[in-house]
């Protein structure tokens, strides 16, 4: 890796981390796919589909950019929510710059001034950048809008408007993030792309199968854990992944499970596929639907479930 040449004549490389807040569904997991080059965080249309601080790894010749995309801030309603909020919190206190995200299809409102509250104090300290998302969704005069909304907000160190969809501004995006690291030698080594475990990537892409096509009630309690990942017996080429999704009523069983067992096979087809380009390899995926009444509730089945 080769860094960057400044006026001086001096080589200066960059590293650090940076994070992404907003409130859920504001295009932070989808944003920071695009910055990275890959896959490492699920996306939805749903709201608070992102549960863990994922980390992606932007490495290019001049620096190396750790991006945290964070669960959406919001009114938490369960013990779940408020360690989804506590992450949150935690990640923006450790990182080098925020980008704290608004989408141009939405007018800011007053879950984006709750945010930006609490981003006041964490600006004194670590610059925030204002990023209006999701341009491919809004006319020009829309985009414009928010972007005058956003800056009546705070005072950001920039504001950019950006789309993760079709490119726009992703670079401008990255450069901003990457001039307010420190200097220093990468983090990672070159190519890798985020450092989650292998069992929290496939977790998280049987999450995101399952979530696609259910009533809207039903991805608050949507939990999976990969029980196992062995090598399947007499193939070198292929590994057998066993999997639970929980869900926290019995009723719920039957939505994930479909009529059959059709919506079941349908959301592990689309997994297995995410999975093995992920893994690069061949997958039998075996999955299981379980009722762990009210998980999100309960404090010793959050401990099990990762939170």
């Amino acid at each position: 890796m080769t860094a960057r040449t400044n006026e001086t004549g001096d080589t200066t490389h960059r590293s650090g981390f940076a994070c992404f807040v907003g409130r859920p569904n504001a295009g932070k997991s989808t944003l920071t796919n695009a910055l990275v080059g890959g896959k490492v965080a699920i996306t939805s249309s749903r709201p608070q589909t992102t549960r863990h601080a994922i980390r992606g790894i932007l490495s290019r010749p001049d620096a190396q950019l750790v991006v945290v995309d964070t669960p959406g801030l919001h009114k938490p309603r369960t013990l779940l929510g408020s360690r989804l909020n506590d992450i949150v919190r935690e990640t923006w206190a450790e990182v080098d710059v925020i980008g704290f995200c608004v989408p141009a299809d939405a007018p800011v409102g007053r879950g984006d001034e709750f945010i930006v509250n609490e981003l006041r104090t964490v600006a004194r300290r670590t610059p925030v950048l204002g990023v209006v998302t999701k341009t491919d969704l809004a006319p020009p005069a829309a985009v414009a809008e928010r972007l005058t909304q956003l800056s009546g907000l705070m005072d950001f160190a920039e504001i950019v408007p950006c789309s993760a969809v079709d490119g726009f501004q992703v670079e401008t995006v990255a450069d901003l993030l990457v001039a307010r690291l420190p200097e220093g030698p990468p983090l990672y080594p070159d190519g890798e792309l985020t450092d989650e475990p292998e069992t929290t990537l496939v977790a998280e892409l049987v999450r995101e199968a399952a979530l696609e096509g259910v009533r809207d009630e039903l991805p608050h309690s949507l939990a999976v854990l990969v029980e196992e990942m062995l090598p399947h017996e007499g193939r070198d080429d292929m590994l057998d992944v066993h999997a639970i999704i929980y869900v926290e009523r019995q009723s719920q069983k039957g939505i994930v499970i479909g009529k059959g067992g059709a919506r079941l096979k349908h959301v592990g087809s689309a997994a297995r596929r995410q999975i093995e380009a992920l893994l690069g390899t061949k997958i039998y995926l075996d999955l299981h639907v379980s009722v762990a009444k009210d998980w999100q509730r309960d404090p010793r089945q959050l401990r099990k479930l990762g939170f």
